[in-house]
């Protein structure tokens, strides 16, 4: 039987959940910066897939990497922190 790879796993605040069964979700990552090194914040928005719409904005969650599901999802919503 093959193994399916491990598939990556995010947190993040959900930033809107206008969409219907759709929440976006904003990941922040700190890096040092190579010269000075600081501390600095990169995040990047992802669309994720949420079946039930009962995530409100503000919200932590725990998202999960997937099939493509549209043009733009290619994560689903795990869990609510």
């Amino acid at each position: 039987m093959l193994q399916r790879a491990k598939r990556k796993v995010l947190e993040g605040v959900v930033v809107s959940n206008k969409m219907q069964k759709t929440v976006v979700v904003k990941v922040i990552r700190k890096v040092r910066h190579p010269r000075y090194e600081k501390l600095v914040e990169h995040w990047k928005k992802y669309y994720a897939h949420n079946e039930n719409s009962e995530i409100k904005e503000g919200q932590k969650v725990k998202i999960e990497e997937t099939r493509p599901l549209s043009r733009t999802k290619r994560w689903r919503v795990v869990e609510a922190l």
